[in-house]
């Protein structure tokens, strides 16, 4: 089957809500899918079609304006799990990152998603918890990893 990944669009936003099972399994994060990113950032949101057309995996993500390429959310649907896509998304999300003027990359998981953390460690993202990240008493496990200058 082959993949083609391309900057995602409001209809694939869509697209992506109605299959968020498909995604993330018994976790609702429905409310962290923010259509905006899509319509603002759409250069670094990604998604990564098959030969059919159906969305495979995504990657929504943005620059900020201190040169980090932020990934916001990225998720591979159940039957493509397994495949790289989800190294193949992040890799073209460092390109188009790195076209904003982004320097280093950046996401963010809860320090029980242990998946999470262990495929950005082989992606070679530094992780650390950092305390009340995101409000008291919510830790978070950050992950961080430089660009190279010549990609």
């Amino acid at each position: 089957m082959g993949m083609q990944i391309t900057s995602a669009e409001a209809a694939d936003f869509r697209r992506v809500l109605a299959d968020h099972r498909r995604y993330w399994g018994d976790r609702d994060l429905r409310a962290l899918h923010l259509q905006a990113l899509v319509r603002e950032f759409g250069s670094t949101c990604l998604v990564a079609r098959d030969d059919e057309g159906g969305i495979r995996g995504y990657l929504f993500g943005f620059v900020t304006p201190d040169g980090t390429g932020y990934a916001h959310l990225i998720a591979t649907r159940d039957d493509a799990r397994g495949t790289g896509l989800g190294r193949r998304l992040y890799a073209a999300f460092a390109e188009a990152a790195q076209r904003h003027g982004a320097r280093r990359l950046k996401a963010i998981t809860s320090v029980g998603n242990t998946g999470s953390i262990a495929f950005h460690r082989r992606m070679g993202f530094d992780v650390r918890v950092v305390d009340d990240y995101n409000g008291d008493g919510r830790a978070m496990a950050v992950f961080h990893r430089t660009l190279p200058l010549d990609a």
